[in-house]
């Protein structure tokens, strides 16, 4: 059973009384930043996930038992916290994991013909950007072969956004006329 003073606290910042949800904040602050930085080991980290469980507090101060601690309530909604994070954490690291062997799947896939033909249509494109206007040509090979923004290629060639754009369109329009003459052939 908790004191009345902390009762009273706890009611006025279930009344969003700004002043009683800050000093409820800070007088349990310390604790519970502990236990979740035990957890996580990242300051930085036990830090996000303390002010999350606090919302998180503050957002459910009308489920909080008296016939319970209230510092044990905060460490309950805090482990929980750590819990859902590592959760999250794994769920990312699997998903990166299966779109990585998807991608040597994919690989290991294609045949030895597809992968020489993959290497003859490199080849063929390269040839297809040196055969066009050097202006074309850098401009191609800034977009899509260094893979700056529009903005980086009209900075680096001393022309307007708008006029980037204009003649990337006009070389990719160009480049995709030669790559299909050069198919006919």
């Amino acid at each position: 059973m908790e004191d009345r003073a902390l009762l009273d606290l706890i009611e006025a910042a279930k009344n969003k009384d700004r002043k009683a949800q800050t000093k409820l904040i800070n007088q349990y602050w310390l604790p519970v930043f502990s236990f979740v930085l035990n957890k996580v080991q990242d300051e930085t980290l036990a830090d996000e996930i303390t002010v999350a469980v606090f919302s998180k507090v503050l957002n459910k101060l009308d489920l909080y038992d008296p016939n319970f601690h209230f510092k044990t309530w905060i460490l309950t909604i805090a482990q929980n916290s750590v819990i859902d994070f590592w959760r999250k954490q794994n769920r990312n690291q699997n998903e990166e994991s299966f779109s990585d062997l998807n991608g040597i799947k994919n690989d290991f896939a294609r045949s030895p013909e597809e992968l020489l033909i993959s290497d003859e249509e490199q080849e063929r494109i390269l040839r297809a950007v040196e055969s066009l206007d050097a202006n074309y040509q850098e401009i191609i090979r800034l977009r899509f072969y260094d893979e700056k923004s529009i903005k980086e290629i009209a900075e680096e060639l001393g022309i307007s956004v708008s006029n980037t754009k204009v003649r990337i369109m006009r070389g990719k329009k160009i480049l995709s006329d030669l790559l299909r003459s050069s198919e006919e052939i």
